[in-house]
């Protein structure tokens, strides 16, 4: 019996005897079945591989990123942010070692778990159950979640308050319930790829499927803008180690602007 995972996007499915047909995030129009076919593997084969590590590294105070070398799956970066007494973990990678977990708990462990959205819940129950902490999940993705668990907290409605600082927005636009996380005392929006930071990092973008390159309606690209628009931030992580450094909640807008420009046809001509 084994709890497997997809190798192609990282996430882990309940316990089972046989490895299962299909990965249904995978063959879900955002995402894709790798071209070679389906694989799977186990966190416990990861571990016993010896390839695998996570880097631990702080990002600026009170935040620290979590990256997974050589990259697996989708290769995200998770988040671990300590403040107002709460230890939150943003998004989530599927590597899970007793390194990690020694690292984190040194660090004052985890009490609360969110999650962007369906492409980054990897090992997220895995992550739950050794930290004895919640997790948080909009319920318009709850149709994505592959392994259900008791830690598992189905938030509705536009916003999620975890403490003083720290609260959760629904944006939609990648998936219905995408959400971003907003650190209100260091000015920081985490956007997993709800929010993508492009390679010019003074710009972002917003996508319906980022490897298919399906783009989202210049409505719903409105509206996400204007759901964070009263949001103070001036940074802004994403999910792929990149960061806006400064103007952050203006680079938002003017990059709404933009897109919104070029799926009207009023941007360029060509």
């Amino acid at each position: 019996m084994n709890k497997y995972v997809c190798t192609t996007c990282g996430i882990q499915y309940p316990i089972s005897q046989e490895v299962p047909d299909r990965c249904h995030i995978c063959e879900e129009e955002r995402q894709y079945v790798n071209p070679n076919g389906q694989s799977w593997t186990t966190l416990d084969e990861m571990i016993r591989s010896g390839l695998y590590q996570n880097t631990i590294l702080e990002e600026e105070a009170g935040l620290y990123s979590i990256t997974t070398t050589p990259k697996f799956g989708i290769g995200q970066t998770a988040y671990l942010i300590k403040t107002g007494g709460l230890n939150i973990l943003w998004d989530c990678v599927t590597y899970l070692d007793q390194e990690t977990i020694q690292t984190i708990e040194e660090l004052g462990g985890i009490d609360a778990i969110a999650v962007s959205h369906p492409h980054y819940y990897s090992t997220q129950l895995e992550w739950a159950e050794r930290f004895d902490a919640h997790l948080y999940l909009h319920r318009d993705d709850q149709s994505f979640v592959m392994e259900p668990g008791e830690r598992i907290r189905f938030w509705d409605g536009e916003e999620l308050t975890l403490n003083d600082e720290v609260s959760l927005y629904r944006l939609g636009g990648h998936f219905k319930g995408g959400a971003v996380l907003h650190w209100s005392l260091s000015g920081i929006l985490l956007t997993g790829d709800i929010i993508q930071v492009v390679a010019d990092t003074d710009w972002v973008s917003f996508m319906y499927s980022y490897p298919n390159l399906i783009p989202l309606p210049a409505g719903k690209v409105k509206e996400m803008a204007e759901k964070v628009k009263h949001l103070s931030f001036s940074k802004l992580y994403n999910a792929f180690h990149r960061v806006v450094g400064k103007d952050a909640d203006q680079v938002v807008q003017r990059s709404a602007e933009r897109y919104i420009m070029a799926l009207e046809g009023k941007l360029f001509s060509t």
